[in-house]
């Protein structure tokens, strides 16, 4: 009986995943696949509340609402050529730029690149920066 009750926790911990946080790449693969169906909420469900998205200027996401509006201001998904760790919770992640349903892409075929910093399994800050140039 105690074997069976140990089988059936382990059972239950494993199949919801228990609270262990993502890595940061599975997070920014999460959220370029989300945005590629043109799920913003499932986008902004990635993103913390009081998160950073800096692009021109800084923006800080206060909530839900607003990290589903700027996902949704996006105008292109993009296919991940690389992802690069940058410390132990960020990746430099680097995007062909494609169309997303719904959008118009004013970029399709370039490349684009951000820095996502993850804590606990949460983007607090998502960094657009010039994509890496060719190895020399």
């Amino acid at each position: 009986m105690r074997l069976g009750l140990l089988a059936a926790v382990v059972l239950v911990l494993t199949a919801c995943g228990g609270h262990a946080a993502r890595s940061p790449e599975a997070v920014a693969r999460a959220w370029s696949a989300a945005l590629d169906r043109n799920d913003n909420r499932g986008a902004a469900a990635l993103f913390k509340s009081g998160a950073e998205v800096v692009q021109d200027t800084p923006l800080v996401l206060q909530g839900r609402n607003d990290a589903v509006r700027w996902n949704r201001l996006l105008p292109c998904g993009g296919f991940i050529q690389s992802v690069e760790p940058q410390g132990d919770n960020e990746v430099l992640v680097v995007f062909t730029l494609t169309e997303r349903p719904g959008h118009t892409c004013d970029g399709p075929g370039q490349y684009a690149a951000a820095v996502f910093k993850v804590e606990h399994g949460k983007i607090v800050l998502w960094h657009q920066v010039p994509p890496p140039g060719p190895a020399i």
